[in-house]
């Protein structure tokens, strides 16, 4: 017998695992089509936060996850014996012309407010070789940027919930109290039987290159995430589109983004493509995660909606919904309650 049962082996349901299970409950996960099938197992991998201006409680959230995520992923690798390739090593953002400067100091003061000692937004007039020059000559750095590799991740805290007891099950009949965090599956079933928007799918496409950029930063440059993994390989991503014929199918679209990233980053130009990735993203309607009672299932709770930012957001929304239900503690934003998605 188990407390609760998790519908999803996305990053999710995984991440709901852990913080349950770190609770004292026994919890089995259901997903007949297995750990980090979606979304959560890509390639990208980018975990950076929100620009430290017009702060938010969302912005909030996300960076109090991230906080989250320095003690979280390495106990993970350690028990499992695996690695998930987290590390905070920051991000670099090119600073085009004058107004840009400007704009990057006033980001710094706020990130000095919100913040605080955790992390900072720095100007530079060095970046590592491979990074392109600037008009300017000079970057945003920031250092609460980091990284992981989404299926390693998602390998990861599979096997190390596997230690702790929790099965994984392709197909299994519910017990206890049951968690939905079925990503883009729940979103538009949820929408059909309502009748209303709540949700969808919104298309992804990345790619991996066989080149080793070292253990350095994150670049973002126009709209394009490079991400040196520390298995010795890049991540390129991501597209994002919202109408497409399949959404697991790669296309033009990736080839573009490519062709792109190597005329901006010379140092990728002759690098081969290990691997091209798609895949769908929960996307609420709002565009903010879903927590709290579950839409349309009797007695359920739904965890949902990470659209780009899941690997980042999870750690916080599990941590909230638990606190939900077994404390009864209500600390979900109202932007991503479930109740008030649906009013």
């Amino acid at each position: 017998m188990v407390d609760f049962t998790i519908r999803g082996a996305g990053i999710m349901g995984l991440m709901m695992a852990w913080t349950l299970i770190h609770r004292g409950q026994k919890v089995q996960i259901i997903d007949p089509h297995g750990v980090g099938a979606g979304a959560s197992g890509g390639v990208v991998g980018a975990l950076a936060p929100h620009m430290p201006e017009k702060w938010s409680a969302k912005k909030q959230f996300q960076f109090e996850s991230l906080l989250l995520s320095d003690q979280l992923w390495p106990e993970i690798d350690a028990v499992s014996g695996l690695t998930s390739g987290y590390g905070r090593v920051g991000r670099l953002m090119p600073i085009l012309n004058d107004r840009g400067l400007e704009l990057a100091q006033d980001r710094a003061a706020g990130a000095k407010e919100h913040w605080n000692d955790f992390a900072t937004w720095n100007i530079v007039e060095r970046a590592p070789d491979w990074v392109p020059p600037t008009p300017t000559g000079r970057w945003v750095y920031d250092t609460l940027s980091a990284r992981i590799n989404p299926a390693a991740a998602c390998a990861s805290i599979a096997r190390a919930l596997a230690s702790k007891g929790c099965e994984i099950h392709s197909n299994a009949p519910d017990c206890g109290r049951v968690i939905w965090a079925t990503g883009v599956h729940d979103l538009v079933r949820i929408s059909d039987h309502l009748g209303v928007f709540f949700g969808a799918g919104e298309k992804g496409q990345g790619a991996v290159l066989d080149i080793n950029l070292g253990i350095a930063p994150q670049l973002y440059i126009d709209n394009i995430h490079v991400v040196p993994h520390v298995n010795g390989t890049t991540a390129i991503g991501s597209t994002t589109e919202r109408f497409y014929e399949d959404g697991a199918q790669t296309d033009h679209l990736l080839e573009d983004l490519l062709e792109r990233a190597r005329t901006l980053i010379p140092a990728l130009r002759d690098a081969p493509v290990l691997t091209r990735w798609a895949n769908e993203r929960p996307r609420s309607h709002s565009r903010a995660p879903i927590i709290g009672y579950h839409p349309i299932e009797p007695d359920a709770y739904i965890l949902n909606g990470g659209f780009k930012i899941g690997l980042a957001m999870a750690p916080k929304m599990a941590k909230c919904l638990a606190d939900f239900i077994l404390t009864g503690a209500d600390t979900i934003p109202d932007d991503f309650n479930s109740e008030q998605v649906i009013s």
